[in-house]
């Protein structure tokens, strides 16, 4: 027993080192643990086992630990709200071949992180690792030429500018690994393959741009004869195209689109002035400072020795020229006149294609101020032809202005019209669930319902003093306030019932149209606004709209609405269950009919079954002499069987070729009369007779279905005899 208890009480020690770094994945293990550890301890004590004495002490603290657990595990938050769980949004999900995995410090040091790691170009971390690197291609696309002209920084600032680009060396480096691991799209899903990612990103232009800016020309610094400099560096500019791909990427990742192209267009105007300004200044060494007035002055003068006076004169020169604004020195040698000319064509193609954007940009900004401003504009010119008095112009103006300074003035529909209809439900869905679950007879309602519904929410801001609906006024929509407060006020206005504010909700009875509603779906108070009112309105059509499909929330809906005029006692019991039984009959006669139609058209189909396999068929009739109903009842009857009756029978052909040559004899002669001709009434009655069987024949079918049960001789007898009777 002692042997036990000295064993169990490193396991003790050693849970507790476990727990003190205990991560995600072994939590839940070690709560099993931790809720097994006392029971262990009781059972010992059940069997009489002794035990050691600071056995009962590591129970106690098991004990206490399992209070502990409890306490974290039952300190929930907030409880869940099922109407809403109904429409979580999940995150991205993927297959399990697709699946992202998920890293942990420690897997930096292993061999699996560095096979398996990959990015995702669509993410934050890498939209931040784009803007390091943006720093580190602004950074040479500024400083390498600064150094190859201006030589006291150089000097001067030697040990931090190889730091600097080294650094950058690193990054470039870096982001060459990671664009061998980025993926991409295909068919909506993230490639993650790493060897596929790999093998696409050396068959891109990427590898080749990534390898001539990593080419190690650096090492000419070795070589003090050949006097290159910064020069070497410059290969590290092809790297460029970075800057315009973050550019590209905070367009999508920022709420400012705008905001980003213009800061874009400003920065490669002050990299153009720069560059030329850096031009200017070696175009002046070459010549030689202070030779004429066009050239930087000599350095010798008193201030012009300074880097910084030496750039900014250079900035200033390359501004002036090419915004061709503000007197600029006239050049002199010939030098001169064609560098002043290229800065003048340079400046004449960049700058009308930069200052174009940016007057595109600034109207695009203000579009929608614009588009806004002109309807008000348009208001305002109709209502001074139609002589509307200022007090209420004066409250359109103040409508319009509401509307403007609390974002009202969007358009739902034309903002999203472009998405498909699975996004705007989400996202109809998240603007406006938390209203539509105020409305209490919504809350147990299908998902699919409240979807709709949620997309036929149409919003209506109202001004101060007016009125919502009035008593007596037929209910065709409901109201659920957004922003606002309502008052329910007597007839003439001046007493107030009740004060309404956001959330509130009424009229919803109106909508659904019960049976015993003793208003008559009529309003049965006075609502008007204090303030101006923002309203969510859903109206009668659009609800009965949308529950054509759902016919037991409709149900649902109902009930709830007769549970809530019950409670205002305005629900007429009597009626309501009378046209509850009206709608029942109504359904089941509807119902019963449809089953009779069912019915009869199975049997045709029987029939027309056994008419084809009759081995004479159905002989032809003489249609002529048939009675209108018997001839329409064959017509359907050969319709159904999709083959065409003849109209007439040889023998009637015979009697018109009989007829015109009678007609060709003289009148006197008198032929006798055929026994044809004294026939043929009786032959009427038999074909009328025929006809009406033809027009019942669906009732005998089940007679008909009865003698498949018999032999085959049967069958066929009969069916010759029926023959013979036609």
């Amino acid at each position: 027993m002692a042997e036990k208890s000295e064993h169990e009480t490193p396991k003790v020690s050693k849970f507790r080192w476990r727990k003190a770094e205990k991560t995600d994945t072994t939590a839940k293990s070690e709560k099993t643990e931790t809720l097994e550890k006392p029971v262990k301890a009781e059972t010992a004590e059940k069997s009489g086992e002794k035990s050691d004495p600071e056995t009962p002490k590591v129970a106690s603290k098991w004990r206490k630990a399992i209070v502990g657990v409890r306490a974290i595990t039952s300190a929930k938050g907030p409880p869940k709200d099922p109407f809403l769980d109904r429409f979580t949004v999940t995150g991205r999900s993927y297959s399990a071949e697709n699946e992202a995995p998920v890293y942990h410090f420690k897997d930096l040091f292993t061999t699996k992180f560095w096979k398996t790691i990959h990015f995702d170009p669509s993410t934050t971390g890498y939209f931040y690792w784009s803007m390091v690197i943006m720093f580190a291609v602004l950074y040479n696309l500024m400083i390498i030429i600064l150094r190859c002209v201006f030589i006291q920084p150089n000097e001067q600032y030697l040990v931090m500018f190889i730091t600097l680009d080294y650094i950058c060396d690193t990054l470039y480096l870096i982001d060459m690994f990671c664009k061998s691991r980025l993926g991409f799209l295909e068919s909506g899903l993230l490639v993650r393959d790493v060897p596929r990612l790999t093998k696409m990103y050396l068959k891109s232009k990427y590898l080749v741009l990534d390898i001539i800016t990593l080419l190690p020309f650096d090492i000419l610094y070795i070589v003090p004869a050949l006097k290159f400099g910064t020069y070497v560096r410059f290969n590290r500019l092809v790297r460029i195209w970075r800057l315009k791909e973050f550019f590209h990427m905070a367009e999508t990742h920022t709420n400012f689109p705008n905001i980003i192209r213009i800061a874009n267009l400003i920065l490669y105007i002050i990299i153009i002035i720069h560059w030329f300004g850096c031009f200017y200044f070696q175009i002046s060494y070459t010549i030689g400072f202070g030779t004429d007035d066009w050239v930087y002055p000599s350095l010798a003068n008193p201030g012009y020795e300074k880097f910084w006076q030496q750039y900014s004169m250079s900035f200033y020169w390359s501004t002036l020229t090419l915004t061709t604004i503000g007197d600029t020195v006239l050049p002199h040698t010939v030098e001169e006149i064609w560098f002043c000319t290229g800065c003048s064509l340079m400046g004449v193609l960049i700058f009308a294609t930069i200052f174009g954007n940016v007057g595109a940009m600034i109207n695009h900004m203000d579009a929608l101020r614009t588009e806004f401003q002109n309807k008000v504009d348009n208001v305002k010119t109709y209502m001074d032809l139609r002589g509307i008095g200022p007090e209420l112009q004066e409250r359109v103006i103040k409508w319009f202005d509401y509307t403007w300074n609390n974002k009202q003035s969007v358009d739902d529909k034309e903002s999203l019209m472009f998405l498909p209809e699975k996004l705007r439900a989400e996202i109809s869905i998240h603007v406006h669930m938390h209203t539509l679950r105020r409305v209490a007879i919504f809350q147990d309602c299908e998902p699919g319902l409240l979807v709709e519904l949620v997309l036929k929410l149409k919003l209506q801001v109202y001004s101060p003093g007016d009125f919502i609906c009035k008593k007596g006024d037929i209910g065709k929509e409901m109201y659920i306030v957004k922003r606002g407060k309502l008052q329910v006020v007597s007839d003439d206005g001046t007493k107030v019932f009740v004060t309404m504010s956001d959330g509130a909700v009424f009229g919803e009875i109106s909508v659904l149209n019960i049976a015993g509603n003793k208003t008559a779906n009529r309003r049965t108070a006075n609502v008007k606004t204090v303030g101006y009112s923002d309203l969510f309105c859903l109206t009668k059509n659009d609800l009965w709209a949308a529950l054509e499909e759902y016919p037991e929330a409709k149900k649902m809906l109902i009930a709830k609405g007769k549970q809530l005029l019950r409670k205002d006692k305005l629900l007429d019991e009597e009626m309501a269950a009378r046209e509850e039984k009206r709608q029942t009959g109504m359904i089941t006669k509807v119902d019963m009919l449809v089953e009779a139609v069912e019915e009869i058209k199975h049997n045709l189909e029987k029939l027309n079954e056994k008419i084809d396999k009759s081995p004479a068929g159905l002989r032809p009739i003489n249609v002529s002499l048939l009675s209108d109903n018997a001839r329409s009842s064959l017509t359907s009857l050969h319709n159904l069987d999709k083959h065409k009756m003849p109209s007439t029978i040889p023998e009637e052909d015979e009697k018109k070729q009989e007829k015109k040559e009678s007609e060709k004899k003289e009148p006197d002669e008198k032929e006798p009369v055929k026994e044809t001709d004294k026939k043929e009434p009786e032959q009427k009655e038999e074909i009328g007779e025929a006809s009406k069987k033809i027009t019942l024949v669906h009732v005998k079918s089940k007679h008909e279905e009865s003698k498949e049960t018999k032999p085959e001789n049967a069958t066929n007898t009969n069916a010759n005899d029926q023959q013979t009777n036609k």
